[in-house]
């Protein structure tokens, strides 16, 4: 089978290919998610993979992706939304749950958030990332991209300057220019509101001198509706060097059915990567490339 390797590369290659980052959100939520993302890595057709270390799983998982660590970017993929919390959170999650996506951005735009919870809980996320691999994590994103919310985006930048600057972190950036959005005519929606909610985080991250990802792409909704392949099709057309393409595959198991309610969705994009169709697209278009080959290229 062909396989396309995660590399470091520069960020124009010779023969016109985009260096591109390909990462896999979700890793720890559950076994059947670690294999499938281990496998992808083992094969070269991941550059990068966002943990949660909220998961039950996450001491074992982690130990697992270890071996990893020097060939893609890991990173920390912060949770405030629908799991259980590290650490008691009175305010935000008095049942023991988070909330959903939609309760947390209305308390991140009434400004009811409360910080000092948000703080000490992705301090409590960070911190347990750090046990399993001994240093801070490649950059930080958020599940269901919580880490673009008002107060959030605060704690974030902050977290960021105490524990990943010194290291050569990242912050990824969800942020598109419209016409882009636009022209690429899928989930149009969804792509506008997550782009908008994550300007400010941008403008303020690039300011402070927080690299990131040049552009953000990888936005469905998990239907399948339209087979994965045609979306990922579109998601490289026209990219630019210092893009960053989530993807979410995964085999589904028990556990994963208990966490999250999208799991065939999971099993076809883990077996588009397998395929001999993925691994041609990219070798006709792009290079998976680790987030420091193209990190001059944050500039707008």
């Amino acid at each position: 089978m062909p396989q396309s390797k995660a590399k470091s590369t520069s960020p124009a290659t010779a023969d016109g290919r985009i260096p591109i980052v390909l990462c896999a959100d979700d890793y720890g939520l559950a076994p059947g998610v670690g294999r499938a993302i281990r496998d992808l890595l083992a094969r070269g057709r991941l550059s990068a993979t966002s943990c949660m270390t909220v998961s039950a799983f996450w001491p074992d998982e982690g130990a697992a992706l270890r071996p990893f660590a020097q060939r893609a970017d890991i990173g920390l993929h912060l949770t405030l939304t629908d799991q259980r919390p590290l650490g008691p959170m009175p305010r935000l999650a008095p049942s023991g749950r988070l909330p959903s996506i939609a309760r947390l951005i209305v308390l991140a735009y009434t400004r009811q958030l409360p910080r000092e919870e948000v703080a000490a809980e992705l301090t409590r996320q960070i911190d347990r990332f750090e046990a399993v691999f001994g240093h801070p994590p490649a950059y930080l994103d958020g599940h269901q991209h919580a880490h673009q919310l008002p107060v959030i985006r605060d704690v974030v930048i902050e977290l960021f300057q105490h524990r990943l600057a010194s290291h050569g972190g990242y912050l990824r950036y969800c942020v598109e220019p419209l016409g882009s959005i636009l022209t690429r005519r899928l989930f149009i929606g969804e792509s506008l509101i997550i782009s908008l909610l994550g300007r400010r985080l941008a403008q303020r991250g690039r300011r402070a001198g927080i690299p990131g990802n040049r552009r953000f792409r990888g936005v469905h909704d998990f239907s399948g509706r339209r087979p994965y392949a045609q979306l990922f099709a579109a998601f490289l057309e026209n990219a630019e060097p210092g893009t960053l393409i989530m993807c979410h595959p995964g085999l589904s198991d028990a556990a994963l059915a208990a966490a999250d309610p999208v799991t065939s969705a999971r099993e076809e994009e883990y077996r588009y990567f397998l395929s001999d169709e993925f691994a041609a697209t990219i070798d006709k278009t792009a290079v998976l490339s680790r987030f420091p080959a193209a990190a001059h290229l944050q500039r707008q």
